[in-house]
């Protein structure tokens, strides 16, 4: 990927104070290539916002899906995250989950929505991340329904409490959601203990598919790691933003 035009990427940086969080939280905002404030776009919002952007490279595999392999243009909007109470945000399980979940939401999105054209219908919004940035990302998708209806996963760390939840839901006609796991993803060991991800990926598809969500699930040769995710990336985005 050294073609000169995947690298002119334009990518702004952006800061809002989150009245849920108590602190300010950083945006970096990828803008496609002929970008024109006059139309409009729909937009993807990835958790482990940098790590999206430094690991997986996203604005140049936008760019190049854009240009060359018939994904509609979009806004790609990545939402930092501290890493030291990653978990406490993501997990539903976490102290701050419910502050986080709030400020994306009710925060994160009317800001972008008032600064940027992006599309405001739920199936113009996509939700995208990894390991735990998947889980909350459905997470975020069940408790704004009228919001999210389009979940990109990748590695998602689906814990008991979290299959508890989506367990929970009656009807996910509604929802479409993109899955991927390593297949040497059986051992994981995260900071709340040791887990075998393709089985809770294989059992919350599960879930989701007979309460009527629409799944495109696969298992491929992978680890828990950035290494694997970049490389499906494209898929991911093309499955919800290509053209006809």
């Amino acid at each position: 990927m050294t073609d000169s035009r995947y690298l002119k990427r334009t990518i702004v940086k952006e800061e809002i104070e989150s009245r849920y969080l108590g602190e300010k939280r950083t945006l970096r905002i990828y803008l496609p290539p002929g970008y024109n404030e006059l139309l409009s776009y729909p937009v993807v919002y990835c958790q482990d916002g940098e790590e999206f952007f430094n690991f997986g490279r996203i604005a140049t595999t936008a760019n190049r899906i854009i240009l060359d392999e018939g994904a509609e243009p979009f806004i790609i909007v990545g939402v930092q995250v501290d890493v030291s109470v990653r978990t406490q945000e993501y997990a539903p399980f976490g102290s701050r989950f419910e502050a986080y979940t709030k400020c994306f939401a009710e925060e994160i999105i009317p800001y972008v929505e008032e600064k940027y054209p992006v599309r405001r219908s739920p199936q113009e919004r996509v939700l995208a991340g990894d390991s735990l940035g998947g889980s909350v990302s459905l997470h975020l998708a069940l408790k704004y329904p009228e919001l999210f209806t389009r979940v990109i996963s990748m590695s998602g760390a689906f814990y008991s409490a979290s299959q508890e939840i989506y367990a929970a839901a009656e009807d996910l006609s509604w929802l479409s959601i993109w899955m991927i796991v390593g297949l040497q993803e059986t051992a994981f060991e995260a900071d709340t203990g040791t887990y075998d991800f393709v089985q809770l990926s294989r059992d919350t598809r599960d879930l989701l598919e007979k309460r009527g969500a629409l799944v495109s699930y696969q298992e491929k040769d992978g680890n828990h790691q950035w290494g694997f995710w970049q490389n499906e990336l494209p898929d991911a985005l093309l499955y919800f933003l290509q053209e006809g």
